[in-house]
């Protein structure tokens, strides 16, 4: 089985190859083809052709690895390795023609992200990960920030449901796409992210890798620990941030509820 460098080269190349097709999708702004799959939940065609040319590019290099998409079907769920992936994450900007919208691949042993590769090819942005290796955004190594107060913090979330932090002084920023905030948290660009909504294993696979790395901490909502094996995908809302602003949060979050959220 490969070593975790050799999955991280393959989630790269990968990535970035995906990058420059997501990107010619892109630039057809409105002749992009994209619909709903379920009321607020947007695909384009650029979704679907990425998780084909990922599909095969991944699985065709590691045919015993296990695989999970938002866009297709999952397959091999108890192998000892899994691609997670979410081929455009931020469709909703990716259609609007904005910028905050990824590519996030991740390889999945015994629960736990073992490389990662998210790309924000507009910024031409690459973030990757391996446990002990440390996080980089195009080879340069990133720290999240030091910050230890509500008050100022900068946080990536919905500013409508943010009302008690925002009430403590913390500012809001709006990213769509989840992998890419905690990406940006990871590059000290943000001090953390509160999410109002449960997410998906696509949607904080890679993302928990490169903020860990990054030297930050991700939960639930509640302090739980998240992992990749579970029967659904499904994971509840994180929140993400250094250790001293995390603990913070957590301790708003359960003094106010879900108000909070």
């Amino acid at each position: 089985m490969a070593d975790a460098d050799t999955d991280l080269d393959l989630l790269a190349s990968a990535a970035l190859e995906a990058g420059t097709i997501a990107m010619a999708f892109f630039r057809q702004g409105k002749r992009l083809n994209a619909w709903e799959k379920a009321p607020g939940d947007p695909v384009s065609e650029a979704d679907l052709a990425l998780d084909r040319f990922l599909k095969d590019a991944l699985t065709g290099a590691r045919p015993d690895y296990g695989w999970l998409s938002e866009e297709s079907a999952e397959e091999g769920h108890d192998a000892a390795r899994r691609f997670i992936v979410d081929p455009i994450d931020g469709t909703r900007a990716f259609v609007k023609g904005r910028a905050d919208f990824c590519i996030s691949l991740a390889v999945v042993e015994n629960g736990m992200p073992l490389a990662a590769a998210l790309y924000a090819p507009v910024d031409e942005a690459l973030y990757t990960a391996t446990p002990g290796r440390g996080a980089q955004r195009n080879g340069e190594t990133l720290h999240v920030t030091a910050a230890s107060t509500i008050a100022g913090a900068r946080l990536m979330g919905d500013a409508g449901r943010l009302v008690d932090l925002r009430h403590l002084g913390a500012q809001t920023i709006h990213v769509n796409s989840v992998a890419l905030r905690l990406a940006l948290t990871a590059a000290g660009e943000a001090d953390g992210i509160v999410a109002v909504r449960p997410k998906k294993d696509w949607d904080l696979a890679a993302g928990h890798l490169i903020l860990s790395e990054a030297g930050g901490l991700i939960t639930g909502h509640k302090g739980e620990a998240l992992r990749y094996d579970g029967p659904d995908a499904r994971q509840p809302p994180p929140v993400a941030a250094g250790p001293a602003l995390h603990a913070l949060l957590l301790e708003q979050l359960a003094e106010n509820g879900d108000e909070s959220r």
